[in-house]
């Protein structure tokens, strides 16, 4: 499956070039002119990774990547500021907001694609490092029955704590990728945890650090 891509940019053309820029490499793309409007795009399904202006009518590019990464659902999701602001300060204003890559306009399309690839790549990796953490051996832990999750979030919980994907677990367990996210998610919240792997690590009886 193709990763989903969130482009947010009040600039028409420019949101025209990026998106083509990103499709025409097999990227799955949804777009954004507000930060608020980027904010229902995400609600509506989460991205793989996002590419923000930041100079943007309301919320601005830093107030959409400080208020993603406050929440836990959003929080690990990849941010790219793609913006023609280029002063330093502006780049230690995004990095501190959280972004994962600064790239200023005009833009080299080449540039763009090579960092999106190696972030995603970044991920994939961290994944399967997760998954062979959780692997064989971990398959055979005998879970408890976390009575605060319901069935089905309990049946997700254990195959998050496995090592498995979203679309691995939505092809096992016969549901829709966007039923898994928000199954995910709702589990996020009623554990009061940050991400996959602080699940992972709390479901299989370890500690879940600091």
């Amino acid at each position: 499956m193709a990763n989903r891509l969130l482009v947010v940019d009040d600039d028409a053309s420019l949101l025209l070039a990026v998106s083509e820029t990103m499709r025409a490499e097999g990227y799955v793309v949804v777009t954004a002119r507000r930060g608020a409007e980027a904010l229902v795009r995400v609600a509506e399904r989460l991205p793989d990774l996002i590419i923000s202006d930041i100079r943007m009518p309301g919320m601005d590019g830093y107030q959409l990547a400080r208020h993603l990464r406050s929440a836990p659902h959003t929080r690990l999701v990849p941010i790219i500021f793609l913006t023609a602001k280029d002063e330093t300060a502006d780049r230690i204003a995004g990095f501190r907001s959280g972004v994962d890559a600064y790239i200023t306009k005009p833009f080299e399309p080449e540039e763009l694609v090579a960092i999106v690839a190696g972030i995603l790549e970044r991920v994939e990796r961290t994944r399967g490092d997760l998954a062979r953490l959780f692997g064989e051996n971990e398959k055979e832990v005998a879970f408890e029955r976390d009575e605060e999750l319901t069935d089905a979030e309990w049946r997700v919980a254990k195959a998050v704590a496995h090592g498995s994907s979203n679309k691995e677990i939505a092809k096992e367990l016969n549901l829709s990728l966007r039923t898994i996210e928000g199954h995910i998610s709702h589990i996020l919240d009623k554990k009061h945890l940050s991400n996959r792997v602080e699940l992972a690590l709390a479901i299989a009886g370890h500690k879940v650090p600091d």
